[in-house]
């Protein structure tokens, strides 16, 4: 798990051909929108959002991100637990992002 400023992270996602962004936050937040072509699994779920994890592909770069960067970077420890190897966190969360938002 490494956390990533809104710069590295942007950038780091537009060169990376195995990139996934995953949206960890809750329903309601994700509601105010989304990172383009964000994965959308929320954190609070439990072992639902555990399920949903270990049903994705270990092989791709996970591109983390919630509402402040706390709930993302657990999510990154979590997925990194469960054998995920390349999880990155958005320091500072969609509050600080600058890129494109879109509605979900």
């Amino acid at each position: 798990m490494e956390d990533l400023t809104q710069e590295d992270w942007a950038e780091q996602l537009a060169q990376d051909e195995k990139a996934v962004v995953l949206d960890v936050r809750t329903d309601n937040e994700v509601a105010d929108g989304i990172i383009p072509n964000a994965i959308h699994i929320d954190i609070y779920k439990g072992q639902e959002f555990v399920a949903a994890i270990e049903d994705l592909d270990k092989s791709k770069n996970y591109y983390v991100y919630c509402r402040s960067g706390n709930r993302s970077r657990q999510a990154c420890q979590i997925m990194e637990q469960l054998g995920f190897e390349n999880a990155y966190n958005l320091e500072g969360g969609i509050l600080d992002w600058e890129g494109n938002i879109v509605d979900f």
